[in-house]
């Protein structure tokens, strides 16, 4: 199987070398505030401790403990959004100064893989240089495009770190798996996003000690982020630039309320949610729990309704 790789059309590394680059250096100061704060090492990881401890999986891909990288060459990554899928894959390229090379599969198809791993390679021969692919949302990807990474993750041509939302389960074919350590990624607790948020507001890649967050409006982002790192720090930025455009130093309740609509309701109607969801609802009414089948239905309800649909579609 591995000599039809060698049949692919050569692909220079240098624009996928470039964009590795381009995303390990230092963001601008425009860049979305969930960006800035990207983590650069494991130990600024916000949560996941199950997984970051010492002798981890992870601790052991980026080679800690002076033995040199021991750990699986590739792991799907499994866990709802905005938990640090996404930040795990490069913190992993950095720390073992590997390529980063990030391809989502809602825009990627076969050719534009097998594109990088025939630049990983190349760049390996030419350069010594390994390379982290990591493939957003592989539940996306057919039987066929997942197989086609079935060669570069057994010769590791690739170290490939995958995420996705969905249980892999049933949305990764076996294959993969069994080349693969699943690590499941829990949501984060309030404490996590809040010593995010006080991160943020001090810290010089942040908001630089610009503004200050009081209790209240501290919980009320705590509330409308879900234990989604990303939305916290979206949310906090537009409170910010509200606060700065009034002259204010202090991002009070009101002015969060003004910059940052209501939480979006976290469901899917095709995925694991929309069945965890009905269960809880049939439960209730079979337990008569009246408030609690109240507070499901409107669930459902409520997301069928922000997701431009009526509740009966």
């Amino acid at each position: 199987m591995s000599e039809g790789w060698h049949r692919l059309p050569v692909v220079e590394p240098d624009l996928f070398t470039a964009a590795a680059e381009d995303r390990q250096e230092k963001d601008p100061a425009s860049s979305p505030l969930a960006v800035r704060m990207r983590p650069r090492t494991l130990d600024e990881v916000v949560g996941q401790q199950h997984l970051l401890r010492p002798g981890s999986p992870l601790r052991r891909l980026v080679g800690e403990g002076g033995g040199g990288p021991a750990g699986p060459s590739s792991v799907i990554l499994w866990g709802p959004p905005g938990i640090g899928k996404t930040t795990l894959a490069y913190v992993v390229s950095q720390a073992t100064q590997k390529r980063f090379v990030e391809l989502s599969a809602i825009t990627a198809g076969v050719k534009e893989v097998r594109a990088v791993i025939d630049g990983a390679r190349r760049s390996s021969g030419a350069y010594g240089r390994d390379t982290v692919l990591f493939l957003d949302e592989i539940h996306r990807f057919s039987k066929a495009q997942q197989d086609s990474l079935l060669p570069a993750v057994e010769n590791r041509w690739v170290t490939l770190i995958a995420a996705t939302t969905e249980n892999p389960y049933f949305s990764v074919i076996s294959p993969l798996l069994s080349r693969s350590l699943l690590l499941t990624l829990e949501p984060l607790t309030d404490d996590d996003l809040r010593g995010l948020l006080r991160r943020a507001l001090t810290d010089e890649r942040g908001l630089g000690g610009a503004v200050t967050l009081p209790e209240d409006a501290e919980a009320h982002l705590l509330r409308i982020a879900g234990g989604d790192a990303r939305r916290a720090l979206t949310a906090l930025e537009a409170g910010a630039g509200a606060a700065l455009d009034k002259g204010e130093s202090e991002v009070t309740l009101t002015s969060l309320e003004e910059a940052v609509d209501r939480a979006a309701v976290k469901y899917d109607r095709a995925g694991d949610q929309h069945y965890d969801v009905a269960s809880a609802l049939i439960k209730s009414i079979r337990g008569s729990d009246v408030d609690a089948a109240l507070h499901y239905l409107a669930r459902m309800i409520e997301a069928g309704r922000t997701r431009g649909s009526s509740p009966a579609g």
